[in-house]
């Protein structure tokens, strides 16, 4: 009888720890095939058949559509360049030049997928509207009150994220540095 609980107690321990490193792994993703240039992280293989199974998973759990390899990639940023979340009470600037692309989008979202509310109903930026330097750079303010250029509100949110999402780019699987895929810049600029 005793074997028999044992037996019982430890497979109830086993199936709590793979359901919880399960769970674990879906929600906050895994570093299965990501590349990561700077503060941007993207999962170049999430919209192909050959995504691992975690991967898989956590786009079923999101309900969002992948891009695929042959469309192109999307970057996700939740901190700046020296790892300070990105808090929508502070002012933070997304400066520089991004990789070679037909066309980008920058969008701003919550931490669970959402667009994030606010009175003038702007929620990114795209690369034909983007208010441009000479040199072809760019700079985009994110702040809760209005900034002047390209100003991206953030409703004073508490933590969000950044998606870039690249159209029709020689970036993907084989990209491996900032060299190869200039991104962008992410720096806190004021926080109160």
């Amino acid at each position: 009888m005793r074997l028999i609980l044992s037996a019982l107690l430890i497979l109830i321990i086993a199936t709590a720890v793979g359901l919880g490193a399960t769970w674990t792994t879906v929600t906050r993703g895994t570093d299965f095939g990501t590349l990561t240039i700077g503060a941007w992280t993207a999962r170049p293989r999430i919209g192909t058949p050959e995504a691992n199974p975690y991967a898989r998973a956590s786009v079923i759990r999101s309900g969002q559509l992948p891009l695929g390899t042959g469309d192109g990639i999307a970057f996700i940023a939740n901190a700046d360049d020296n790892r300070q979340p990105l808090d929508g009470r502070c002012d933070i600037s997304v400066s520089g030049v991004t990789p070679p692309a037909r066309f980008w989008t920058l969008t701003l979202y919550d931490n669970k997928g959402h667009l994030v509310a606010n009175a003038l109903q702007r929620y990114g930026f795209t690369s034909e509207e983007i208010v441009r330097n000479a040199d072809g750079s760019f700079v985009i303010r994110l702040a809760a009150r209005a900034r002047s250029g390209n100003w991206l509100p953030t409703g004073g949110i508490e933590r969000y994220q950044l998606m870039l999402r690249l159209y029709d780019t020689p970036v993907g699987i084989g990209t491996r540095t900032q060299r190869d895929a200039p991104m962008p810049t992410i720096t806190r600029t004021g926080c109160p």
